[in-house]
């Protein structure tokens, strides 16, 4: 070293630059002092003891031979953090009568299911911590088990918690007209199933991470993260740790994916923060891919006993069915896990003109890993029942199942309106989706060419699904019910003495191109190159206020902020410049990072912002001209703004091995107005990878006692290139009144949309056999054993 640096007793202590990077490696106790050899205090890294067991009393926890192991720092249980961390609960009011028993990052007497964290260990390394959480010996009693849902409320079945009296966490029922009056009417077809949809999870590309580092000198916690809502787990930390909110800052940059999963309370990712709040040292833990399996939250998980009536005409008369899904031992805090049940009793049927309408939901505690929201949550579920019947109606009454759905579907002159389920309708196109869709298709040609097919022994399907998709949520989504949970976002676009543009928004970037939209609008709008556009996201100490990235509302919410925060600026450049010209600010405009008038460029944006930072002497002393704006939005007339969309899946099945080939998949989507297409229609693309990865391959397999049995990526299939069809994706543009921008999300749409599409794909391609399929994924295995060969 070529001199001394001063090493400050705080975790972020600054290093002189004398000193060697190799130097910085070297870990001294010493701080506060002068030493000719430091480092900032070392990062600890955290791995976690989890149970082995769905359901096990925990009788002790001896953690000696972990304590003694080499780099071992410290080893915390669920009891150490008894007093540190205030435990949580995942309820929330509007969604009357449910309930969730109060959760701790690490169990505390009982282990409720496979994968809960029991003890935290920190060490020098992972490998350290990993090999230290081996030598801890749990001991654990296991128990019975509530693990299946259709068993969860039987009398004799377990009780999670036995407070409650049974393992019901809500329910909810919607009656809409004479449901039993309809189905009893003698000029009706009944159609009745059960549908079973299978557990599956985000499988991100980048698996959950945090790094946590407490200051106690101004008691302040930096947590960084791969998460959605940075503002959100501010609030939660600051809760449940015992801190100042402004103390806490939570920074989620660029995201490996997300998909939903990453927008929850996990207590891994508590315990990281509670201990580095202990210990006063940055702590760092990353899931590995087996951790995430057991850990990540599961979606999906429902049973649904429906039926729909139809008259000769195709038209449907009654929809009811009821709906059970498992939840895990908790709700899932703070957005709860009773979201996925409602949103299926809210959406089933709402592209459709029904006017008998009975949904019931429960749902139920198990010993299984949390199930909580999922990309496109409840979407698939509702799709797939109302739609499955339908195309299942329709081949029984003989009909064909665009013309059933030219019936069924709303009229797009019939807007403003509200589904059956009483959700608030506008500005959807339904009909001509549909209409774009079969043309798009060769509809005609395909079911030609199926027949010719069929005739040879080769089986092909095609299956629609018209569906809708919630984006741009107002406050009456969660604010309403107590969560911490903002559904407006804020943006902040600043004019730089250079003559660029600096913008910040609240809106996290996942992958999906938000930081590019954002900048694309902030360009747009002011009249500067997009390359002069600096984007900021994810910080909450520098960006506005705001929800973070979930239900598609980057564009529609967050890039409104955006647009108006950047005409707000721009006015303000246009007033200065009207002074420094002598000009009428009327006549001026910025194109290409200059003011121009009729004549032409009159003076750059570098120029004046100067003049403005250096020289302000030069203005009038009444003109106080900032270069900055903020502006916030949020929808307040709906609850939701809905994007709608028709979907097509054209399938061809083994009948020998029960294979399913998807050839072809078309998507018609509106999602208003389209800022960035190839950003909108690689969305879509993604999301219907998704949407036939749950149709065709996911699912998370658990054994009778709560063992999950594949979790690993050679055990879970996820759909890869060679499964994936040509997805053809076509827009109808109905932008939505509620912004000026007009743009409704986008995201999710493929996701909701293509499970059902490819169901009665298979399902049209089964029938000539007779058989149909009506459980997720459709496995090669349970294909043939609706064919009855297995």
């Amino acid at each position: 070293m070529t001199g001394p640096a001063l090493i400050f007793d705080k975790p972020n202590a600054y290093i002189g630059q004398s000193t060697p990077r190799a130097d910085t490696n070297r870990l001294l106790e010493g701080r506060g002092r002068f030493v000719d050899d430091i480092q900032l205090p070392r990062m600890l890294h955290a791995a976690f003891l989890r149970s082995p067991y769905a359901h096990a009393e925990i009788r002790g926890l001896d953690t000696s031979a972990a304590k003694a192991a080499p780099g071992v720092v410290r080893v915390l249980t669920g009891a150490d953090l008894e007093g540190v961390v205030e435990p949580y609960v995942g309820v929330l009011t509007h969604l009357k009568g449910l309930r969730s028993a109060p959760q701790m990052p690490l169990a505390v007497d009982r282990a409720r299911w496979q994968g809960e964290p029991l003890a935290m260990v920190l060490a020098r390394s992972r490998a350290e911590a990993e090999d230290a959480a081996a030598l801890i010996e749990a001991d654990l009693d296991p128990i019975p088990a509530a693990c299946d849902a259709e068993t969860a409320l039987d009398p004799d079945a377990p009780v999670i918690h036995p407070e409650f009296g049974s393992n019901l966490a809500w329910e909810r029922l919607v009656d809409v007209g004479d449901v039993d009056a309809a189905f009893a009417r003698d000029d009706v077809q009944v159609v009745s199933r059960t549908l079973r949809f299978g557990r599956h999870t985000g499988v991100t590309l980048e698996t959950r991470a945090a790094v946590a580092e407490y200051d106690p000198s101004e008691d302040r916690l930096t947590f960084h993260y791969s998460g959605q809502a940075p503002h959100m787990m501010q609030f939660i930390f600051a809760k449940h740790l015992g801190l100042a909110e402004e103390n806490v800052r939570v920074v989620a940059n660029d995201v490996g994916g997300s998909f939903g999963i990453k927008i929850h309370t996990y207590g891994d990712e508590v315990a990281t923060a509670a201990a580095a709040k202990l210990l006063g040292r940055p702590v760092k833990f990353v899931a590995d891919r087996y951790e995430s399996f057991l850990s990540d939250i599961h979606a999906r998980d429902h049973v649904v006993e429906a039926r729909m009536a139809v008259d000769k005409a195709g038209k449907i008369v009654a929809l009811d069915f009821d709906d059970l899904t498992g939840i895990g031992p908790y709700s899932m805090y703070p957005r709860t896990s009773a979201i996925e049940a409602n949103q299926v009793l809210n959406l089933t049927g709402a592209p459709y003109d029904l006017e008998n309408y009975r949904a019931r939901g429960r749902v139920v505690f198990q010993n299984k890993n949390m199930m909580c929201q999922y990309r496109a949550v409840g979407h698939p579920i509702a799709m797939a029942i109302c739609d499955g019947l339908l195309e299942d109606a329709a081949a029984k009454i003989g009909m064909d199942v665009v013309e059933m759905r030219r019936v069924n579907l709303m009229r797009d002159d019939s807007y403003p309106r509200a589904s059956a389920s009483g959700m608030k309708l506008d500005d959807l196109s339904h009909q001509k989706a549909l209409n774009v869709l079969v043309e798009t298709m060769g509809y005609d040609a395909l079911r030609a060419e199926q027949a010719e097919l069929r005739a040879r022994g080769v089986y092909r399907g095609i299956g629609f699904v018209s569906m809708v998709e919630v984006t741009n949520p107002s406050p009456m989504f969660y604010g309403i019910g107590g969560a911490p949970i903002a559904s407006q976002d804020g943006a902040t676009v600043r004019l730089d003495a250079g003559g660029g543009l600096r913008v910040s928004s609240s809106v996290t970037e996942q992958g999906q191109g938000t930081n590019a939209i954002l900048a694309q609008i902030a360009a747009g709008v002011f009249g500067v190159p997009i390359e002069r556009v600096t984007v900021t996201t994810g910080d909450t100490d520098t960006v506005p206020y705001g929800g973070g990235t979930w239900a598609s509302r980057g564009a529609g919410i967050g890039g409104e902020a955006m647009l108006q925060a950047a005409h707000a600026l721009k006015e303000q450049v246009l007033e200065v410049a009207a002074v420094m010209l002598q000009s009428d600010a009327a006549t001026l405009d910025i194109q290409n990072g200059s003011v121009v008038d009729g004549s032409g460029a009159r003076m750059t944006l570098s120029d004046l912002a100067r003049t403005v930072y250096y020289r302000g002497n030069e203005l009038p002393s009444d003109l106080k001209p900032e270069l900055i704006a903020t502006r916030h939005y949020r929808v307040t007339d709906f609850p939701f703004v809905f994007t709608n969309g028709a979907m097509a899946a054209h399938v061809e099945v083994d009948t020998e091995t029960g294979l399913v080939k998807v050839l072809n998949f078309w998507a018609v989507e509106d999602c208003g107005r389209v800022i960035n297409p190839k950003l909108v229609d690689e969305q879509v693309r993604g999301g219907v990878v998704q949407g036939i990865g749950g149709a065709l391959y996911e699912e998370c397999i658990y054994s009778e006692d709560g063992q999950l049995m594949n979790a690993t990526m050679a055990d879970y299939l996820v759909p890869m290139a060679v499964e994936m069809p040509d997805i053809v994706v076509r827009h109808v543009e109905t932008p939505t009144k509620t912004s000026v921008l007009g743009a409704k999300g986008a995201g999710e749409a493929g996701t909701g949309g293509a499970p059902a599409a490819v169901m009665n794909a298979v399902n049209d391609a089964l029938r000539p056999l007779g058989a149909t399929l009506w459980q997720m994924p459709m496995t090669p295995e349970r294909i043939l054993k609706a064919l009855g060969k297995v």
